[in-house]
């Protein structure tokens, strides 16, 4: 579960106030707004990057609005993605679980796993730079995927994509929802995008969220 009450902020020029919505666990919520609206920085407050003036944030019934980061179990995948040029994809595969003290023969399974999953097996020995753009998608999921976390946050994952791998990734992202049960909240500006992937879609919009019907 993923709520956020009554959450206010202020960034520069821009500011958001007393904004409220609720994504039920397992649900895979689009969030839906013009640019500019304030949807990626809903993503990063979740996600513990942006703080807040006012307001709460909790996961999974658990208050983590003065949490850190890494103390908030959430995998994030950044409209940039942030891949590190100097990792191979095996290595960002096995980022999180490397920080976070798992012991060698867990990680090499779990980024076999990982892998498997995601069609990526044959690009563990690759660097970032010479990845197309779905296998660099591929990459960052695995990597915010990688620690198991129970909420997932993707930020216009699918926005420089060519058709053909759009729809390869669609059917990727669904089968990760349906195979971890992971609770997730992806941003998106393409309506089509939302339809084929939300079983639930919010629309952020004058500073407020609402289910469209």
């Amino acid at each position: 579960m993923i709520r956020v009450r009554d959450l206010s902020l202020r960034v520069g020029s821009f500011a958001l106030e007393g904004v409220s919505f609720t994504v039920a666990t397992g649900r895979y919520a689009v969030l839906m707004g013009k640019t500019g609206s304030g949807k990626s920085t809903l993503l990063e407050v979740i996600a513990g990057l942006k703080s807040i003036a006012a307001g709460a944030v909790e996961l999974l019934d658990r208050d983590v609005t003065r949490l850190k980061p890494a103390e908030r179990g959430v995998g994030y995948v950044p409209q940039d993605l942030a891949l590190f040029p100097t990792l191979t994809v095996r290595e960002h595969l096995a980022f999180a679980l490397t920080i976070r003290g798992w012991k060698r023969p867990d990680i090499e399974r779990r980024v076999a796993e990982l892998a498997e999953l995601l069609g990526v097996g044959l690009l563990l020995d690759r660097w970032p730079q010479g990845l197309s753009g779905g296998e660099a998608q591929r990459t960052a999921l695995g990597r915010a995927l990688s620690f198991r976390p129970r909420v997932l946050l993707l930020d216009e994952p699918l926005s420089a994509l060519d058709d053909e791998t759009r729809e390869e990734m669609y059917e990727l992202l669904r089968t990760v929802h349906r195979e971890t049960g992971v609770t997730a909240l992806h941003v998106t500006h393409s309506l089509t995008e939302a339809k084929k992937l939300g079983d639930c879609i919010l629309l952020l919009k004058d500073g407020k969220v609402g289910e469209m019907e």
